[in-house]
């Protein structure tokens, strides 16, 4: 539904737009962020756990606003199909 996906990467979930791979990104996997830095992924789970970082955060609802915006229209009746 949205162009990004979240991973986690030195102690932070971030988002990134680089595709992801079914399961998603392996442990040590590059990723550029939404926030401008190439990080290593960590798929454990407590890396799941860690605070989202902030940019990452702001880029994410900035990216996704037009596709909540849509939900909000057909859940609203104010888009019919």
């Amino acid at each position: 539904m949205y162009p990004f996906h979240w991973v986690p990467c030195e102690g932070s979930r971030h988002a990134s737009l680089d595709a992801r791979p079914a399961g998603g990104y392996p442990t040590g996997t590059e990723v550029t962020t939404l926030c401008g830095k190439r990080l290593p992924a960590d798929n454990s789970e407590l890396a799941w756990l860690w605070p989202t970082c902030p940019p990452c955060n702001r880029e994410a609802h900035r990216l996704a606003a037009p596709a909540l915006e849509l939900q909000r229209r057909i859940l609203n009746g104010l888009i019919r199909f």
